[in-house]
């Protein structure tokens, strides 16, 4: 299901390349622009994540975290600009075998390379693509286990972005954007004097809302 929102944004993004020029701002957007995006942000893990077989677990499910999220971005051509993802610190609960069994936060800073289509054209709609890096620091560990404990490895992934912005003016827009991020951890788990390491494959799709500013 998570992929249906990723899809509509896409569809959006790139779909509305065709007639949007005869539609002005007030002025281009493109090369030298520096900018900043905030909003609400889903982070959606994939579905069974990983297991703890050492640990008489079968199936390991991360839920979906909500949280505040910014970027901070500059267009260093018409058509190219780099991102900066930064956010709150997301909280996730996972389920082991069905049953709520801990938590976990992490801070996801991602960096892409953009690709603006419409980039130094005065068109309101400004798709974008993009492509990058991310890193992801987990801290926060919580196993509802009587005795265990739990650490993860930070993690260094690639990243795919897609996004749209609706131009209100010179300085405003209304923007959505989605990422898919490739998050792994090396986990270690303590339980009854015992020390067990499994591996998680989290690789979330981030959902964002919001608003632009042009500086």
């Amino acid at each position: 299901m998570r992929a249906l929102p990723l899809i509509s944004i896409a569809a959006l993004a790139l779909g509305v390349t065709v007639g949007t020029t005869a539609q002005a701002a007030e002025s281009t957007y493109g090369q030298g622009d520096f900018f900043t995006r905030a909003g609400l942000a889903k982070v959606s893990p994939k579905d069974d994540n990983g297991d703890y077989d050492s640990l008489g677990v079968d199936k390991v499910d991360v839920k979906d975290g909500r949280g505040f999220a910014i970027t901070f971005g500059y267009r260093f051509l018409d058509k190219w600009g780099v991102e900066l993802l930064a956010a709150q610190r997301f909280k996730h609960d996972f389920n082991l075998d069905g049953d709520h069994g801990g938590s976990v936060k992490h801070l996801p800073p991602t960096l892409t390379l953009q690709y603006y289509p419409l980039g130094g054209t005065d068109a309101r709609v400004q798709p974008y693509v993009g492509a990058g890096i991310n890193y992801t620091r987990f801290s926060a560990e919580n196993v509802d286990i009587e005795g265990a404990s739990m650490d993860m490895e930070n993690s260094w992934g690639w990243a795919g972005q897609v996004g749209v912005d609706l131009v209100l003016n010179d300085h405003w827009a209304l923007n959505a954007a989605a990422w898919y991020l490739d998050i792994d951890s090396n986990v270690t788990a303590s339980a009854g004097g015992e020390t067990y390491k499994t591996h998680l494959d989290i690789d979330p799709v981030v959902i964002m809302s919001g608003i632009s500013y042009r500086f």
